[in-house]
């Protein structure tokens, strides 16, 4: 009975092992056609009989233009040309000070907001966050920085039903990615811990204190340079 017990287990580990593989090595070339947290979102609004929204346009990385990309990494993960995944000391930090009953932000990169957005569900458990930390592993090998960036951007939450970054430009300030200003993009930036509250426009003091913030940060970093 224990033999095939483990022998179950196995076969479980090795397909997914596989299947998790072959889809990292698949969304390397094509694009990510969707997210759990799409479905989820879509499910919240039909049991709430909100008008069903899911717009989204995937763009290359090209057609995005740097500003937004320098906006995120000020706002989201300073060090993401840099890190190998994870950025260690804002972990231990974001640790150190929850233990503390602080609300700060927390530790992730975005390449862990990448492979929980692409790959995972919502949540905290161990279980999920110890398969982050493995599609994180798996994404900065297989994809390098610059296919990081394109898929985050292309798939992260922007506003209610909004995903990435082409969509977003458009439901906020009516044109393309690539011509979005400096302060457009911090904007958009600051809305991230909470896309379906604040509003890139005509937005509350506390988001034009953020988005100001991270206009300041943008002066810091130069065009990303992936290669690195």
């Amino acid at each position: 009975m224990v033999k095939k017990i483990l022998k179950f287990i196995g076969k479980v580990i090795l397909y997914f092992l596989g299947i998790s593989i072959g889809l990292v090595i698949l969304f390397k070339f094509i694009p990510v056609p969707f997210t759990p947290l799409m479905f989820i979102r879509t499910f919240e609004q039909i049991g709430s009989n909100d008008k069903v929204v899911w717009k989204r346009d995937w763009v290359s990385i090209d057609e995005m233009g740097t500003s937004i990309q320098k906006a995120v990494i000020a706002s989201e993960d300073g060090k993401f040309t840099t890190h190998n995944g994870f950025d260690v000391k804002a972990i231990e930090k974001a640790y150190k000070n929850n233990q503390k009953g602080r609300k700060v932000k927390g530790g992730s990169t975005i390449s862990q907001q990448t492979a929980k957005n692409v790959f995972l569900w919502p949540g905290r458990s161990y279980l999920r966050k110890g398969l982050e930390a493995y599609f994180t592993v798996l994404i900065e090998v297989v994809w390098g920085k610059e296919r990081i960036m394109e898929v985050y951007l292309n798939s992260i939450e922007m506003g209610n039903g909004i995903y990435g970054i082409e969509a977003a430009s458009q439901h906020w300030f009516n044109k393309s990615a690539k011509n979005l200003t400096k302060a457009e993009a911090a904007a958009i930036a600051a809305i991230l811990p909470n896309p379906r509250v604040y509003k890139a426009k005509n937005s509350s003091r506390y988001i034009e204190r953020r988005k100001n913030a991270i206009k300041r940060q943008m002066n810091f970093y130069a065009n990303p340079d992936y290669e690195k």
